[in-house]
């Protein structure tokens, strides 16, 4: 049996489904002007349909868990997966996020990462989650520190991005001791 198998996590915010070509044309219009984002790697409307194909055939070889994240109606507003799958060490990264500038900045992208991560430590029984983004991207690093992860590190010249840039990637990691704690502070935050 794989580690961790296709679930819908569901928020007052967030809708988490597993991922499907069903998502394609509401991912497409999400997608804006993202793909135009040189420090992350996210599709351009036209290449949604071969992205989702892409991370279902990593699903299918059991190195990633795709999400499409929906509004609580089901309307498909980004993409996030569980990837670099460890089960023998249960350790997931929650990652490869894209959320529609539309909802960015608000309760949505919290709660999403709140039912992921209470679903890998409660029900997975993970051990450590890591979330990871390119060091230059301070909105996303800002919001990883918001969530309660620490920095474990910079890979330096970690990978090769689409525009031939190098990205040094900045680690984050929650481990299961730390759980309890973060879980509070993110609940304390979904209440305000």
């Amino acid at each position: 049996m794989s580690w961790p198998t296709p679930v819908t996590l569901e928020g007052d915010h967030v809708r988490l489904e597993p991922l499907s070509q069903t998502h394609a044309a509401g991912l497409k219009a999400a997608v804006g002007e993202l793909h135009r984002l040189w420090y992350t790697s996210i599709p351009a409307p036209e290449g949604v349909a071969a992205e989702i194909d892409r991370r279902l055939g990593l699903q299918d070889a059991g190195m990633m868990l795709a999400f499409a994240i929906c509004l609580p109606d089901g309307t498909p507003v980004g993409m996030t997966t569980y990837m670099n799958i460890d089960a023998q060490n249960r350790r997931v990264e929650i990652g490869s996020t894209w959320i529609s500038s539309d909802v960015q900045r608000g309760p949505l992208n919290t709660e999403a990462k709140y039912l992921l991560l209470r679903h890998a430590f409660e029900t997975l029984g993970g051990i450590a989650v890591e979330l990871r983004t390119h060091r230059l991207n301070t909105q996303s690093r800002r919001a990883i520190e918001r969530l309660g992860a620490q920095l474990d590190g910079i890979l330096r010249a970690h990978m090769v991005m689409p525009n031939g840039t190098l990205r040094d990637t900045a680690v984050y990691s929650i481990t299961a001791t730390d759980w309890p704690a973060v879980k509070a502070g993110l609940e304390g935050k979904l209440l305000r």
